[in-house]
């Protein structure tokens, strides 16, 4: 038990998920900690590596069963994302958009085909995925979306782009949503298709460890077999969303257990006014508001994975998760900077680099308001969205 563990959360879990996040947690340690501070710097990640390496481990689509697939537990695969986290959001965002949108989006909606094709592969991160549903004007109202998909003979042929997605510099293969005239459809794109082109978007201040890209579709002509054919409507790909949100609700609880545990072993050493900063009542009450939050936190992440285990998490249960846990992370993120001073501000720590990540966090995959009107709804009964 540490000392952030207030409630001794740890007995809770199986030996079996103590393990596996154990193992993340080494792995983390060793192969990302010693350089994510370089990599943010630099705006740059070796992805397709790690991608190899988390294959290795069996992290990427851990929780998905066959094709190569770990078939873990939903605890076991937030565990996970918590410790990927811990080290940097960028390095989760690789592995979720890979498994939970990529790979599920194939997993759940596929062909028979399309499920040989890709997911051993990207299970083993030979391949890489990316998930194409935000646009450049439509962000937060997926249903307005332009890209359109339109049949030409047999084919299909998509013309529209995509913003802000994930893994698309380096992807292999685009999962893109489009309109149709029988609404909207996925499609699973290789990248190398003519007319589609990747531009990595640089100068973010946020999720600098992270490959981001836009994708242009300039009349993509694909067989008729590039579609998902189980992908029906709307809440497909929300669908995939609510998949890809609950590890986020774990994920931000590392952030925030990474920037907690930082500041309390910066604080019970740096001497102030002939004492350690740990010894003012000022820094004591933040430090325990700070934890206590952490482990209600980690609490919800908990349950509602237990949830998703035993098959009963619902959407709006997911949206009450991101909202609270990533919310409460940021803040954590924000106090720990107050109290590292100076030092808060110093690449040397990694708190202010986690801050500026949950940023992106907080808005991707539903910004706050957006799960706020979830919440809302469920509460009401009535929908605000419009």
């Amino acid at each position: 038990m540490t000392a952030l563990d207030l409630l001794d959360l740890d007995p809770s879990l199986s030996e079996e998920e103590r393990q596996i996040r154990d193992v993340v947690r080494r792995l983390v340690d060793d192969r990302v900690r010693p350089h994510v501070a370089d990599w943010y710097e630099e705006g740059r990640v070796p992805a397709r590596e790690l991608a190899r390496e988390f294959g290795k481990l069996g992290l990427l689509g851990m929780h998905l069963s066959g094709y190569g697939c770990a078939g873990a537990s939903a605890v076991a695969y937030g565990l996970a994302c918590q410790e990927l986290e811990a080290a940097d959001s960028g390095v989760r965002s690789l592995v979720s958009v890979q498994g939970s949108l990529a790979m599920y989006a194939i997993w759940r909606f596929g062909s028979e085909e399309q499920k040989q094709r890709w997911l051993p592969p990207m299970a083993t991160g030979e391949a890489i995925g990316c998930f194409g549903l935000t646009e450049p004007d439509h962000g937060s109202d997926p249903g307005s979306m332009a890209t359109r998909a339109r049949r030409h003979g047999d084919d299909w042929v998509l013309t529209g782009g995509k913003m802000w997605i994930t893994n698309a510099p380096i992807a292999d293969v685009a999962v893109i949503w489009a309109r149709t005239d029988d609404g909207v459809r996925g499609f699973a794109v290789p990248m190398e298709t003519p007319g589609v082109t990747a531009r990595e978007i640089r100068r973010k201040m946020s999720l600098r460890a992270s490959l981001t890209g836009e994708i242009v579709l300039d009349d993509v002509r694909l067989p008729a077999d590039a579609q998902l054919p189980g992908a029906v409507g709307l809440k497909a790909p929300l669908s995939c969303l609510t998949e890809a949100r609950h590890g986020i609700v774990w994920g931000a609880v590392g952030a925030a257990r990474d920037c907690l545990e930082t500041t309390l072993a910066y604080a019970t050493t740096r001497t102030q006014f002939g004492r350690p900063l740990a010894g003012f009542q000022l820094t004591q009450a933040k430090l325990a508001d700070m934890a206590v939050e952490l482990v209600k936190a980690q609490l919800l992440a908990l349950h509602l994975g237990r949830l998703a285990d035993a098959g009963r998490l619902r959407p709006d249960q997911v949206s009450v998760g991101k909202l609270n846990n990533v919310r409460e992370a940021l803040a954590i993120a924000r106090q720990c900077r107050t109290i590292l001073g100076a030092n808060g501000v110093s690449g040397e720590y990694p708190v202010l680099r986690h801050a500026n990540n949950l940023e992106s966090v907080l808005t991707y995959e539903g910004t706050s308001e957006i799960h706020q009107l979830i919440v809302g709804q469920r509460l009401t009964g009535l929908s605000a969205f419009a």
